[in-house]
């Protein structure tokens, strides 16, 4: 996978948010830089991360989809996405407070998280 955004420039972001003190701008830098990092750490097109309204990616070996909704599907917001691969939130804690839906038989990513320690 190609990355977009700079690692000095996704660390700044996440830097930012952990501060309490990121734009919306580094808010979107942290988010798509973090998608960045789940799609080059599990390669594939089996699953689909959607962060709106800043980014999606596809990831994880296994069939891929060409067209329309895909079979598996995680989705959150950006703030839990965030929290999510940092570690401080949990994949199972996101879906019982209803912070994440995911869809699909492949679609639990629950042991691919934290992906990045700040």
């Amino acid at each position: 996978m190609r990355r977009k955004i700079k690692t000095p420039d996704g660390q700044a972001a996440i830097e930012a948010y952990l501060a309490g003190s990121a734009s919306n701008e580094q808010l979107a830098t942290g988010v798509r830089f973090l998608l960045e990092e789940l799609g080059s750490n599990h390669p594939g097109n089996a699953v689909e991360v959607r962060i709106p309204p800043f980014g999606a990616v596809q990831c994880i070996k296994g069939p891929s989809h060409s067209r329309g909704t895909p079979a598996n599907v995680v989705e959150m917001d950006p703030e839990s996405w965030i929290e999510l691969c940092l570690g401080r939130l949990t994949f199972e804690q996101l879906l019982t407070d209803s912070k994440l839906s995911a869809s699909g038989n492949r679609s639990d990513l629950a042991g691919l998280f934290p992906i990045f320690v700040a």
